[in-house]
């Protein structure tokens, strides 16, 4: 069966990739799938060039197709990450909130404050719009304070 992706490289594109990987001073992931581009070049099959690189026949595969649609650079480099949306939950002024919190009185009917109450009660409080209390319990962890 002919291959849908062929990887042709020209002169300048194998000495480019033949040079990269002579200095040795690149990604591992990089130079790896700059030695898949050459074998592939070759005209080996995808399974004797995933053994020769030691790399997944899906990688063999997946490089191949960058090669031929996106160019010499999308198959060597990682694409971007998307950019996301805040990561912390609590940020400085809302752990100082809590550890407050977390050292006031004990709400009526409890002994002593739990992970689950200090996370509802910040909510409650407008401290925060959600938070868990697996969030709640690592930012307590990082202070030399005891709930109890």
């Amino acid at each position: 069966m002919a291959k849908k992706y062929t990887v042709c490289l020209d002169e300048a594109q194998r000495a480019r990739l033949r040079r990269a990987l002579s200095t040795g001073g690149g990604p591992a992931r990089e130079q790896a799938h700059a030695r898949v581009l050459l074998k592939a070049d070759e005209g080996l099959s995808d399974e004797e060039v995933a053994e020769a690189v030691e790399v997944s026949v899906r990688t063999v595969e997946r490089v191949r197709r960058l090669f031929v649609t996106a160019g010499t650079e999308a198959a060597l480099r990682r694409r971007p990450q998307p950019p996301r949306p805040e990561k912390r939950k609590l940020d400085g002024e809302a752990e100082a909130k809590l550890i407050m919190l977390a050292c006031s009185k004990s709400p009526d009917g409890h002994d002593h404050w739990t992970l689950d109450l200090l996370a509802d009660r910040m909510v409650k409080l407008n401290y925060v719009p959600a938070v868990s209390r697996d969030t709640v319990g690592r930012a307590l962890k990082k202070t030399r304070s005891s709930r109890g």
